[in-house]
């Protein structure tokens, strides 16, 4: 009887893999009937065609011209948001069923990857012996004692301030005295230290432009000076620190994208910074612009992204209560970013950002 028993046992075993195995099959060839069918593939074609062209949309974006309102340079600034529209649209194939939709989506996935999916993960890592930092305080900031305090509680070894106004220039300088010992303020962007500066002097990014640029006197020019270069001296050797403010970008009916002084201005630091001799070289600014735009070719040829190096995320810094933009840029040459981060919100409509770099 337990021969029997078994047997049966074993037979009924058997048969319920053989049930199991044969139940497997069946979903794959239901699976495989399902998809091949062919009201899968002709339905949400629409949905297929812009998941596409959304796709090459990203793809060449570099192809899109400047020649109509900047329109190129505008895209490009908000490049990573177009990514907002996958899940748009996979909402919408799923919805109408379309396998087509589907599969076309890979497109706009791939590129986006490919083009933002180094900034997903955190890069970050420990070492580092400077940490610097850059913050547009806001010409209209209510608050600039406290925002020089929280500044200073950040510990920057180097610490770049744009937006400097005559009216809140003294506060700074008093609030930061103690926590810096070395200082430059040229025009309205300035510099504090904790290593000591040398060499300092204005740069002209062509804020003038025209047959009177060059008529108007250095003293009235320096006024509105708007970047400076300085040496900071460190246990590695010089460093040389550019800090900028480039002119601001507009978007209006009639201009669109409206960023001629700022394209003037990148062009003129980038030109600046060709001819810097020192191979190490940080940039400290707001820059009104994303390192994505074209604009900026001639400064990314020659420098990189802290944030892009060592970050974590895409570090927007505009505006302050609801970042969309990352506009404030630590960039480098001929150092190792190891770490970079955006600081809280201050009283300006910018964020602080700061990086730890291996001189």
């Amino acid at each position: 009887m337990k021969q029997v028993d078994t047997a049966e046992t074993g037979q009924g075993g058997a048969g319920r893999r053989g049930t199991g195995a044969g139940t497997w099959r069946e979903r794959i060839r239901r699976a495989t009937r399902a998809a091949s069918r062919p009201g899968l593939w002709k339905r949400g074609r629409v949905l297929a065609a812009l998941a596409l062209l959304l796709g090459l949309f990203m793809l060449l974006h570099a192809q899109i011209p400047n020649r109509i309102g900047n329109l190129g340079s505008l895209v490009e600034t908000f490049l990573p948001w177009f990514g907002l529209l996958i899940p748009v649209l996979l909402i919408g194939a799923l919805w109408r069923r379309s396998a087509a939709a589907v599969a076309a989506l890979l497109l706009p996935v791939v590129v986006w990857l490919n083009l933002f999916g180094g900034l997903l993960g955190d890069k970050s890592h420990p070492g580092g012996g400077l940490t610097v930092a850059q913050h547009n305080v806001g010409a209209g900031n209510p608050d600039p004692a406290g925002t020089a305090t929280d500044l200073a509680a950040a510990g920057a070894d180097v610490l770049a301030l744009v937006e400097l106004t005559e009216q809140a220039r003294g506060t700074y300088e008093s609030e930061l005295a103690k926590a810096y010992a070395y200082h430059t303020v040229q025009g309205t962007v300035g510099l504090w230290s904790k290593l000591p500066l040398s060499d300092t002097q204005p740069v002209d990014i062509k804020m003038d432009a025209g047959p009177l640029a060059d008529t108007k006197p250095v003293d009235i020019k320096m006024t509105y000076t708007r970047a400076l270069r300085t040496t900071v001296t460190t246990d590695q050797g010089p460093l040389a620190v550019y800090v900028a403010h480039l002119g601001s970008a507009r978007v209006n009916p009639r201009a669109g994208f409206w960023t001629a002084h700022r394209d003037r201005n990148a062009q003129a630091l980038g030109q600046a910074i060709a001819a810097e001799q020192n191979e190490r070289v940080v940039l400290l600014g707001d820059l009104n612009g994303t390192m994505d735009d074209r604009a900026f070719a001639s400064i990314t040829a020659q420098l990189s992204s802290a944030q892009d190096a060592a970050g974590n995320g895409f570090g927007f810094t505009w505006p302050a209560e609801f970042p969309v933009v990352r506009i404030d840029q630590i960039l480098v040459r001929g150092v190792k970013p190891e770490s970079s981060w955006v600081l809280p919100a201050t009283g300006s409509d910018h964020r602080p950002v700061a990086a730890r770099i291996t001189p």
